[in-house]
């Protein structure tokens, strides 16, 4: 019942305060900043700027001497240190299927490094069978330092939540199921 009371209030005498809204005199817009060339001069003056010759930096662009060398031995050196990089590469183990998160397509990586799919399937082959897949044989299958795998499979675990009960009893705690 009020929104009908409103709905009167509202609509009443419509026309006639539109009308003399829409007669009302209306404000005038501010004026123009005043500029002090009109913009065609200015586009000519930075035209002929350009086109004319400036002695002066000529001058000094006869100056410059450039001396070049042949990049053919510096390829040579690189060639060199790639085959022995070769020598240091391991076959991959576990891959992403597909191209999936924009990632290159990779065939082999270097010795003492993980690829993200490796290591989330080392650490889960750890996390449910660790007789078998020790920090040793984890070492061996992927080429890596015994130290850095022992630290990893001891403090990285994968998947894991940990449920850490709440200080007060009237706190709000999630359920394990």
């Amino acid at each position: 019942m009020g929104a009908r009371l409103a709905r009167v209030f509202r609509n009443f005498n419509v026309e006639n305060r539109a009308l003399r809204e829409i007669s009302r005199e209306k404000p005038r817009a501010a004026p123009r900043h005043e500029t002090e060339a009109p913009p065609s001069a200015v586009s000519s003056e930075a035209a002929e700027s350009v086109k004319k010759k400036d002695e002066s930096l000529l001058e000094h662009l006869r100056t410059v001497y450039v001396e070049s060398t042949d990049p053919a031995a510096a390829t040579e050196v690189t060639q060199d240190v790639a085959v022995g990089k070769a020598a240091e590469r391991r076959p991959l183990r576990a891959t992403f299927p597909g191209h999936r998160f924009g990632l290159p397509e990779l065939h082999d990586v270097p010795k003492g490094k993980l690829t993200i799919a490796e290591a989330l399937k080392a650490l889960g082959s750890h996390q449910h069978q660790p007789r078998t897949w020790t920090a040793e044989k984890i070492a061996q299958e992927y080429s890596l330092d015994l130290k850095d795998t022992t630290s990893v499979v001891e403090f990285f675990i994968p998947f894991k939540v940990e449920i850490i009960p709440p200080k007060t009893r009237t706190a709000k705690q999630i359920k394990a199921s």
